[in-house]
């Protein structure tokens, strides 16, 4: 028979509500009878239930993570790091997916508020003020958005698309295309930022293009929009536009770079085994995920330092898809 925490009250001649303070609320009983109680729960191989252990803490020992698109290898990426991590600190992760619907965001977070501890809302496409309200129902952080009052991990997407355009200007390239991701996202917003006043800084011409969903089918018509405005060089929004953008040039003859340089923006490990491999900003996903569960967890325990922003560098990583500008371009 398994062992019940009667068992452990019965060995250590405590009551059964003793054996739950010693364990969920060991500042409620002295020192010394907390050491005798986990002694015999040592000694019996006693394991609370999940369910018992969530009535002794008041904790269900989950956190949630809400994510755009399980498809982008970019947040299957983040959700790695964020199971890993949590996992470490003995929480089980709840994911959902919002299929980049903000009406579903906003129903997921509602629905698994209520069945976590905290919740992680990654580069949601809804508004600061409805983030505002949700951030009423539980403990929340975000991560890849700034929203005023709000804990969050960031990555510096402005930052990352200055370097690119620095890097294309090196190059001689003077008129370029910029291929949007949604607009409601705020990564691409920041991408935006970053991507105005480098062109501005640098004397390089950018034509805006889309939006357009940030996946590999939509990377054809980018690109066709990108050949009729006649630039010499290509920023997508993200990596997976970016691949299919180059398969689409690949189709129509277009030789990269010696035509047109490609870049994405966020380092898949698909950019690396492209053809040609590309040229993209690696975001610090792994080390994101990590902090946006400390901070989360923080944020649950009632901490200050669930409540801070924390900004992660990027960095340029260059490939063989960007090269010169040709003298007749």
């Amino acid at each position: 028979m398994p062992v019940t925490i009667r068992d452990v009250a019965r060995r250590a001649e405590v009551s059964v509500a003793t054996v739950s303070r010693a364990l969920g609320s060991p500042d409620r009983v002295s020192a010394v009878t907390r050491a005798r109680v986990l002694e015999i729960v040592r000694e019996l191989g006693y394991r609370p239930s999940p369910a018992a252990r969530s009535l002794i803490t008041g904790k269900t020992g989950a956190i949630a993570i809400v994510v755009p698109d399980l498809g982008n290898p970019f947040f299957t990426g983040v959700l790695k790091s964020v199971q890993a991590q949590a996992r470490r600190t003995g929480h089980a992760v709840l994911v959902g997916d919002s299929d980049e619907d903000p009406a579903t965001e906003q129903e997921l977070v509602r629905t698994m508020a209520k069945q976590a501890d905290g919740l992680l809302l990654c580069s949601p496409g809804i508004d600061d003020a409805t983030i505002t309200e949700l951030a009423g129902l539980t403990p929340l952080a975000l991560l890849n958005r700034r929203v005023t009052g709000i804990g969050a991990t960031v990555m510096d997407s402005a930052g990352g698309m200055r370097e690119i355009v620095a890097h294309l200007a090196g190059l001689g390239h003077r008129r370029c295309a910029y291929l949007n991701g949604p607009l409601t996202s705020w990564s691409n917003s920041e991408r935006l930022r970053g991507l105005r006043s480098a062109a501005a800084e640098h004397g390089v011409e950018i034509r805006e293009l889309g939006p357009f969903a940030p996946r590999y089918e939509d990377g054809a018509p980018a690109a066709d929009q990108a050949l009729a405005a006649g630039v010499t060089a290509v920023l997508a929004y993200n990596d997976v536009m970016a691949l299919g953008a180059l398969a689409r040039l690949r189709e129509r003859g277009v030789a990269v770079p010696g035509e047109v340089s490609v870049t994405g923006f966020d380092d898949l490990v698909y950019a690396a085994v492209s053809a040609p491999p590309l040229t993209t900003v690696a975001m610090p996903l792994a080390e994101s995920g990590r902090r946006a569960v400390e901070q989360v967890l923080a944020h649950s325990a009632g901490e200050a330092a669930g409540r801070v922003v924390t900004e992660l560098p990027t960095r340029l990583v260059l490939r063989a898809s960007t090269g010169p500008v040709r003298e007749n371009s």
